[in-house]
């Protein structure tokens, strides 16, 4: 009846943020009486309500301590848990060990049925049973395996530079033989985060993605193209222990527009960009991954000048309509990031470097001219801008949704870039000389995909996160002088 006898009955259910970022304590409405007591222990729309992620549990653990003074820890475990007592009462001790600059950092109460916390991946636990017959339960959002307890890492519960103030001394206390030979704080090694897997690594986007993780430096990163993990085959899936990732980025699509409406290229283009997405995001649910997305302008129809996060899907070809069937996919995953671009930009073919090339045949006069579609509209997107603003969305902790993001500055249509790359390429901007769309396909052989007249994206919801979205006329100087100077 102790634990009982302290316990605080019908308290209000308020969340309690702590010193340890992300680390939060419950106070639990229990109801009690001469028979005992009652209490909802985890209850997910209220307690989300109030800050609790949805981290999304599938496994429920009991830990029973027979004796008073039985300690365990400290360990950090690869796993989100919501820790919360059903008998007696313990001390507990949580010290961050994510890398960072909250590592080391120190949390303690004492728990009764009361009260419960949510600890983050990374977070170390230890409890003290302050009772006898002291049980407490736990929900955590990853399956236990080898695989997994690889990664766990540890501090000693007897490291003087954590200053816990332990109710029972722990000499006094039960310890399990390899708790007493965990390493000091100073020795410990921070828990690594979960992988990011990056899909169409090959690919413009994917270049530029690996890019910006080389050149910062950043860890746990695993690239794969279609020849080491289709996304789009179901069968590759199972290859993958999923619970040990936390981010993938789809930088793969199928980007053949035209082929798209042929018969072979409207089942590439489908399995690619709708059934490919549509399996990374069944499995971003099921392993509470963060997906991040590219999606495209050609989802839209382009009749309005300027499209934004809430205009209705209405593509006008097979590439446009495998796009938004996967962008309506990678929605239903929880956590995921949509990243809509225009006029594509990166390293391969593209359309600026096919325009200095014939630049280049006009300087030497080769050709006379070049004529270039002038009737539709929008701004260039450079993948490293796409890069950055992925980061930047996956580090700032953004609401998750869907963002365009093109480069800001000046609507333009194809013609106006192909002159100014024309003009910096040789200085002979005057030799573009400008064509419907209609008269350019006039003479096609092969199906042609309707193009959207308008592509420019409204920056307003991407730019409110704080990103500051590079104008496409300076990039675009940037890159061909990057390219005439290889």
């Amino acid at each position: 009846m102790k634990g009982m006898d302290l316990m605080d009955f019908e308290k209000d259910l308020r969340a309690v943020e702590t010193n340890i970022p992300g680390l939060i304590v419950f106070d639990l409405p229990v109801h009690g009486d001469n028979r005992g007591w009652f209490k909802e222990n985890w209850q997910r729309a209220k307690q989300t309500n109030l800050g609790l992620p949805d981290f999304g549990p599938v496994q429920n653990n009991i830990s029973y301590n027979a004796k008073k003074g039985v300690t365990r820890g400290i360990h950090a475990e690869p796993w989100d848990k919501y820790i919360s007592i059903a008998a007696g009462s313990v001390f507990g001790a949580w010290v961050d060990l994510r890398p960072g600059e909250s590592f080391g950092q120190v949390y303690t109460t004492v728990l009764d049925p009361s009260k419960a916390i949510y600890v983050p991946r990374g977070v170390g636990n230890s409890f003290q049973a302050l009772e006898d017959g002291t049980v407490y339960t736990y929900l955590v959002n990853a399956h236990w395996s080898l695989e997994q307890k690889k990664t766990y890492t540890f501090v000693n519960l007897a490291d003087p530079d954590l200053h816990i103030d332990w109710p029972i001394p722990l000499e006094d206390s039960e310890r399990s033989e390899a708790d007493l030979h965990h390493p000091m704080l100073r020795d410990a090694k921070p828990m690594s985060p979960r992988r990011t897997m990056v899909t169409g690594c090959n690919g413009q986007l994917g270049r530029a993605i690996r890019a910006y993780v080389d050149a910062h430096g950043l860890e746990g990163f695993e690239f794969n193209d279609i020849d080491t993990f289709d996304f789009s085959a179901p069968a590759q899936y199972d290859r993958f222990d999923w619970s040990l990732y936390g981010t993938i980025i789809n930088a793969g699509a199928y980007t053949a527009v035209d082929k798209a409406e042929t018969p072979e290229g409207r089942a590439a283009a489908w399995k690619a960009n709708a059934q490919g997405p549509a399996l990374l995001a069944r499995v971003a649910r099921e392993h509470n991954i963060t997906l991040v997305h590219v999606s495209s302008d050609y989802v839209f129809d382009g009749s309005r000048e300027l499209h934004d996060e809430t205009e209705a899907f209405a593509p006008l070809g097979v590439y446009g309509q495998s796009k938004a069937a996967g962008d309506i996919a990678v929605a239903n995953a929880p956590r995921h990031y949509i990243l809509r671009s225009s006029w594509v930009i990166g390293e391969g073919r593209n359309f600026v470097k096919t325009m200095m090339g014939l630049s280049d045949r006009v300087a030497k006069g080769e050709l006379p001219e070049v004529t270039v579609v002038d009737d539709q509209y929008g701004r260039l997107t450079f993948t490293r801008d796409m890069a950055e603003a992925i980061f930047h969305l996956l580090d700032g902790g953004a609401a998750y949704g869907t963002y365009d993001l093109t480069g800001s500055g000046a609507v333009r249509s194809w013609a106006d870039i192909a002159r100014e790359v024309f003009d910096l390429t040789n200085g002979n901007g005057s030799k573009v000389e400008p064509i419907s769309t209609a008269e350019y396909f006039a003479n096609a052989k092969a199906p042609v995909s309707p193009r959207p007249t308008y592509s420019a994206l409204d920056l307003a919801k991407i730019e409110a996160t704080g990103l500051d979205v590079p104008d496409w006329e300076e990039s675009l100087k940037a890159y061909v002088a990057k390219e005439l100077d290889k």
